[in-house]
């Protein structure tokens, strides 16, 4: 079935209308979790990181 350039802009509107937008305190929000999570995230595998370049060095003896 084809529709119209004018009737497919109709639909648009009326999807567009049925939208429901955050509020600028939830997008805060949740961009702060967001933030705080990719931190903690960062820090771990940092840790991750030190402690199995470690474990290699200590394995290979490329340690001093």
């Amino acid at each position: 079935m084809k529709v119209s350039p004018i009737q497919f802009f109709r639909q648009v509107r009326q999807e567009v209308k049925k939208i429901t937008w955050p509020t600028k305190k939830e997008v805060s929000h949740v961009s702060a979790m967001v933030i705080i999570i990719v931190a903690l995230a960062a820090i771990f595998f940092f840790f991750v990181d030190v402690v199995l370049g470690w474990a290699v060095r200590l394995i290979l003896g490329l340690g001093a």
